[in-house]
């Protein structure tokens, strides 16, 4: 794992902080030296997560947030700049996993449900982001997809369109903001030790685990370390990507 202070006076808002993904984020943002606003809706383990950056001494900045809440959403970034001055980097992760359904059984309220968190709240964060790093003049944005983001999954028709969606989100505002010193991009995880995992499988991962080709589940920390990389100045010629990092799952 690359440690450093790649990220020293920068600030970076992520969203679905509170475990996974975003949680591994969040850490390692703060022990490259970023402020941190970090938002979930899960307020419990949210504040756990701000407890644990403060001990470290980085800045943090905790607030529940649903993303598919416009208000919410428009607030969390205006805090986040009230608080830290500018927003450098922003994860874009928070999402939800369907119940799984043939199309014909997919009920609409859970279409809605899907496509509001995933689709419509990377959106929403998106529009508010971007709109302060174009007043700025720089910015990284990286959107959580999924290895569902480019194949289809049984059972998971809204999960599957709304993490192939993103990608065409995330590339279509590459190209808007390119010219403006902004780079937006996607990370594609496969199956990952998460909470959303174990929610997936019902508790047995080892069926997931038989569907990656390396043997294993993903880390966390691997997303991370991929998102702090397009977030880096070492990254800086990369806009528009899409970038699978799943054991070979989708190939």
């Amino acid at each position: 794992m690359t440690t450093g202070q790649r990220f020293t006076g920068k600030v970076a808002f992520i969203t679905g902080a509170a475990s996974g993904i975003g949680r591994a984020a969040a850490i390692a943002f703060a022990r490259e030296g970023a402020g941190v606003a970090i938002t979930d809706r899960s307020e419990d383990a949210l504040a756990l997560l701000r407890d644990e950056i403060a001990r470290s001494g980085a800045e943090v900045l905790a607030m529940p947030c649903d993303v598919a809440d416009p208000a919410q959403v428009e607030s969390a970034v205006a805090r986040t700049v009230a608080r830290f001055g500018r927003l450098d980097c922003a994860f874009n992760n928070a999402g939800v996993e369907n119940r799984a359904a043939a199309v014909h059984d997919i009920d609409v309220a859970e279409w809605d449900r899907i496509l509001g968190i995933n689709l419509r709240g990377t959106f929403l964060c998106m529009k508010h982001e971007l709109a302060q790093m174009a007043a700025q003049g720089s910015g990284v944005v990286v959107n959580t997809s999924s290895g569902a983001g480019i194949r289809g999954v049984a059972g998971g028709a809204a999960y599957a369109a709304s993490k192939h969606a993103i990608i065409g989100l995330t590339r279509s505002a590459a190209l808007d903001y390119a010219a403006k010193g902004i780079r937006v991009n996607a990370v594609l995880p496969g199956n990952i030790e998460t909470p959303m995992m174990d929610r997936f499988t019902g508790g047995d991962v080892q069926k997931a685990i038989d569907l990656e080709p390396v043997g294993r589940l993903g880390k966390p920390e691997e997303i991370a370390e991929a998102v702090l990389w397009m977030c880096s100045d070492l990254g800086g010629f990369v806009t528009g990507a899409a970038t699978v990092i799943d054991g070979g799952w989708s190939l």
